[in-house]
């Protein structure tokens, strides 16, 4: 069983560290790119992806044969905080794009709910995600947001992808994880402990990348360094990995995760924009096939 052509973990050690909203940006610019992108998020006890694409209104429906049916992000009109003209010259890309979500939020019966469960119950829910959800055919890429830390839905995921995929080669070459860490030393010291658990589960790493690194002002373009900077980047240095890139504290960012907004469309030239983009050319290179035009060529 295929479940997509690529499938990207993304991971933490710490909560807070933005990496939800990190796997926010990086499924909806390759939607913006045109690819058939599936959303899975596996933070069992703390769903934010609807909200976050303003889905957590939304309930999941059964097909004729039994299995979910995922939520299809349909995204909000064009923001009037879109300035520089991308909203006119991605529209067609972003009609052939596709973006389909599954998350427990849309299993539950208010978004307050708290969901308390054991390992075996959780592993359960994980199977049923990957196996009994029906996913769109010939997907070219799956998006998976995981809780922080490397406790059973981390090792429930790789298992099952493992199973899945039946092929040792096809979970090296087409399955890999992004680290997201903040530059503080306590952040940076517990995702070495991510990078320890995708080196025992076979887990190739894509990259590492800092989040909240440095406030950029809006107004002078001076940055400063409320949180320090530098952290992730030496991190993958030291353990050579490949640094995929910072992104700086954006208040445009916060605004748009909490309506509910597309970002990249919604205040395109905010400055958070161009480093989001600069990240996911760094993924075009080193872990999806990529055409001269520099977009991801997932479909042959």
């Amino acid at each position: 069983m295929v479940l997509a052509k690529k499938i990207l973990i993304v991971l933490s050690g710490k909560g807070g560290v933005g990496k939800s909203t990190v796997a926010c940006q990086i499924a909806l610019c390759y939607k913006e790119q045109g690819l058939k992108v599936a959303f899975l998020d596996i933070d069992l006890c703390g769903p934010s992806i609807p909200k976050m694409l303003n889905l957590h209104n939304s309930s999941v429906v059964q097909s004729t044969c039994g299995a979910w049916v995922p939520v299809f992000y349909q995204p909000c009109k064009a923001s009037s905080h879109a300035t520089n003209g991308t909203v006119n010259s991605t529209e067609s890309k972003h009609k052939h794009g596709s973006l389909e979500v599954m998350s427990i939020g849309f299993l539950l019966n208010s978004d307050t709910d708290a969901v308390v469960w054991r390992g075996p119950k959780k592993n359960a829910m994980i199977k049923q995600f990957l196996t009994d959800v029906q996913w769109s055919e010939n997907l070219d890429l799956l998006v998976i947001d995981t809780p922080p830390g490397t406790s059973d839905e981390h090792m429930s995921i790789v298992e099952h992808i493992k199973s899945l995929l039946d092929n040792e080669k096809m979970f090296s070459e087409n399955v890999g994880a992004v680290l997201v860490t903040t530059p503080q030393a306590v952040s940076v010291h517990d995702v070495q402990r991510e990078i320890s658990f995708c080196n025992k589960c076979g887990l190739e790493i894509v990259g590492i990348i800092e989040n909240m690194s440095g406030f950029i002002c809006q107004h002078c373009s001076h940055c400063s360094n409320i949180f320090s900077q530098g952290g992730g980047k030496s991190l993958a240095a030291k353990k050579n990995i490949q640094f995929l890139g910072s992104i700086p504290v954006d208040s445009n960012l916060a605004l748009a995760v909490d309506k509910g907004e597309n970002f990249l469309r919604a205040f395109n030239s905010s400055v958070a924009v161009g480093f989001i983009e600069q990240i996911i050319l760094k993924l075009n290179v080193s872990f999806f096939e990529i055409d001269p035009a520099g977009k991801a060529n997932l479909s042959s």
